[in-house]
């Protein structure tokens, strides 16, 4: 993506932003078409101003109808740390640093963090344990601007707690699980066969409409159920 696609991008993400933040739940939101001419850009930029919006919570599209204010988000339970998930089923939670460095964000890192591709991102690689039993392997991306200093600090035991000390504790996150086999090298971390089913959880954790958290983990399937609570406010 070059400079100049990426910040018109921005300039209409922010100008569609601005005519829809505060408006009532279902107004409409202003064309593809009508963007497209006013900001003089291709179909796809505004396609992507209008992704982020969406992902944010700002819009909600309806298909066959089209674009519009979305109704306010419904967050079910509070997001957990995997230290108080642990923590919550009765296990002791341990974990591994396997690598943290800082990183230039890779085409889907960035998408999802709101970033430009080749920006600065903090890739924190980490084996969770459980009652010493290897849980899963977590991948987590964050946006270095947004946390100066993080890695000169040391590593923390929780990143949430982290991340709530410096105002950031996401507040809702989309997430996507998946069912797998393990590779041969996460097998060697999980301590279990090469094949052996896993999950596969992806997560995109928000803070005040901001993206502070991607990470990609792996479970054992043998160790690990998903618990989701659903349903709606009476």
């Amino acid at each position: 993506m070059t400079e100049g696609r990426a910040l018109k991008h921005v300039q209409v993400r922010e100008y569609v932003r601005s005519l829809v933040s505060g408006a009532a739940p279902g107004s409409p939101a202003p064309s593809e078409r009508e963007l497209v001419q006013r900001f003089g850009v291709a179909r796809m930029t505004v396609r992507q101003a209008m992704d982020a919006l969406v992902v944010e919570g700002l819009l909600e599209r309806i298909p066959g109808r089209g674009t519009f204010v979305a109704r306010p988000r419904r967050v079910a339970s509070r997001l957990t740390s995997y230290t108080e998930e642990m923590q919550r089923r009765g296990l002791l939670a341990e974990s591994q640093t396997l690598l943290a460095r800082r990183e230039q964000a890779g085409p889907g890192v960035a998408r999802a963090l709101n970033l430009t591709e080749g920006d600065a991102v903090i890739h924190w690689r980490r084996l969770r344990r459980a009652d010493g039993i290897p849980m899963c392997i977590e991948d987590a991306y964050l946006n270095e601007i947004l946390i100066p200093g993080f890695l000169q600090a040391g590593m923390p035991t929780s990143l949430y707690e982290a991340l709530d000390a410096r105002g950031l504790r996401p507040t809702w996150a989309e997430d996507s699980i998946t069912a797998d086999v393990a590779t041969e090298e996460e097998a060697g971390l999980l301590e279990t066969e090469t094949g052996a089913a896993v999950l596969r959880h992806s997560r995109r954790a928000v803070a005040e409409e901001k993206v502070v958290e991607v990470s990609r983990s792996v479970y054992r399937a043998d160790r690990f159920t998903m618990w989701v609570q659903l349903g709606e406010e009476g």
